[in-house]
């Protein structure tokens, strides 16, 4: 008989929704207090996750969700670069 693989499972910090963590985007705080998308979900620091629709983004930005997570101030700048890479990843 097989085992079963665990799925793991993260929520999204815009919609609150919990989805498989293949499907969601990890946003990095590194040690030096930069902050930049993950694609490969390894990067040291400290993780955020958000969904790949450019509406979470808009949540995230409106909410400070972003914020709160890494306990820092992000500019709109961050939020921008971070909608340029999400537009250029669904392309």
């Amino acid at each position: 008989m097989m085992k079963n693989k665990k799925i793991p499972l993260r929520k999204c910090i815009a919609c609150q929704e919990m989805k498989e963590k293949k499907s969601l985007i990890r946003i990095v705080r590194t040690p030096e207090s930069e902050i930049k998308l993950d694609p490969t979900g390894k990067a040291s620091g400290r993780g955020a996750y958000v969904c790949t629709e450019v509406e979470c983004l808009e949540k995230l930005q409106k909410n400070k969700a972003l914020e709160r997570s890494f306990k820092m101030k992000i500019s709109n700048q961050v939020y921008d670069e971070l909608l340029l890479q999400l537009k250029a990843d669904k392309a």
